[in-house]
């Protein structure tokens, strides 16, 4: 069943207003999520990491439409000084209708105050995230669990620093 908004709406900014917003995790099914991330395709998340990551995250967005959920994100954040966004989804019938910077754009707005808003782009898509106002860092360092694919998705560099 693809989406019923306009080609109209699809060069616009997306009316929010034909979404339903929700910011709690009350009633979240987290298989059903889970699949929202295999499907967008963002790899696999497991409903149980799933339901641990949005519980620890201070800001998280759920977007349903017609009762089905189709797009998703989080921040991570301490109180004041940082907050991460990360895990922005969203569902293959919904993509290119501006959802995703929707929500994004609502995850900065609920870190307003914060001294700096992080996240990290999958490669490929870090123009999407200029045009939103970030910018790249040159000092942002990670140790990811997997390194090695990390390094073969391109999120890291194998090139060790000078010192």
């Amino acid at each position: 069943m693809k989406n019923k908004l306009t080609s109209q709406q699809n060069t616009a900014n997306v009316n929010t207003s034909l979404f339903v917003w929700i910011h709690h995790q009350d009633n979240m099914d987290w298989e059903v999520l889970s699949e929202l991330y295999r499907i967008a395709p963002l790899g696999e998340k497991s409903a149980k990491h799933l339901e641990t990551v949005f519980s620890n995250s201070m800001f998280k967005c759920f977007v349903y439409s017609n009762s089905r959920l189709v797009g998703a994100g989080r921040a991570l954040a301490d109180g004041g000084d940082c907050s991460y966004i990360c895990d922005i989804v969203v569902h293959p019938e919904f993509q290119g209708i501006k959802l995703g910077k929707a929500i994004v754009e609502k995850l900065v707005a609920l870190s307003e105050g914060y001294k700096k808003i992080i996240l990290y782009a999958n490669p490929g898509k870090e123009g999407f995230y200029q045009k939103l106002g970030f910018r790249r860092m040159n000092t942002a360092m990670a140790i990811f669990a997997n390194n090695t694919q990390a390094v073969e998705l391109g999120l890291i560099s194998e090139n060790k620093m000078q010192q």
